[in-house]
């Protein structure tokens, strides 16, 4: 029906036709679910030089790279629930994740693997914490406030990644 769109709307698979989730925590955790989902949907059907291509010089951005990105922030806001000192970074140094995105078959999938882990890794996390009111870390965040970064962090990058995708090949998101 919507040959240009991600997915046609009676098929998209982030909407399960059933009621909205009850309360503010499944529902931050639905917007979550849903923005992780876009993210895998956007980047479906490239091969590894699609997933890599930049924006515009002197850019670093990619589709790969924001893939990247969101594995080492997961891993980053992971560490705000703790006292200790910060996990390493996944890619090295700064901007390693969007500067090491390569058109290779093996750093995309690096990089998904990295991802599921990361994410997988800070759900477990968050789940011990289930008052939404509760502060943690050294800098005393609300776990709401750390749940709506994490959403605000996807979506932005959502932004990003329709207009890469758009670039590619001409689809455009939902």
């Amino acid at each position: 029906m919507y040959p240009d769109m991600w997915a046609d709307p009676d098929d998209d698979p982030r909407d399960n036709g059933g009621p909205v989730p009850d309360g503010e925590l499944a529902t931050l955790q639905d917007f979550l679910t849903n923005y992780r989902m876009t993210l895998r949907m956007k980047c479906e059907g490239l091969d590894p030089e699609q997933l890599a291509r930049r924006s515009v010089p002197p850019s670093t951005l990619s589709l790969l790279g924001l893939v990247r990105h969101l594995a080492e922030v997961e891993r980053d806001w992971r560490g705000w629930l703790g006292e200790g000192d910060p996990l390493p970074k996944l890619y090295g140094v700064r901007d390693g994740d969007f500067d090491g995105a390569v058109g290779e078959q093996a750093v995309v999938d690096a990089a998904y693997v990295d991802l599921e882990r990361e994410q997988a890794a800070t759900d477990a996390a968050l789940a011990a914490h289930p008052d939404l009111g509760e502060r943690v870390g050294k800098d005393k965040f609300a776990i709401r406030e750390l749940l709506v970064h994490r959403i605000e962090e996807y979506a932005r990058h959502c932004g990003q990644a329709d207009l890469l995708r758009k670039c590619i090949d001409g689809r455009v998101g939902q």
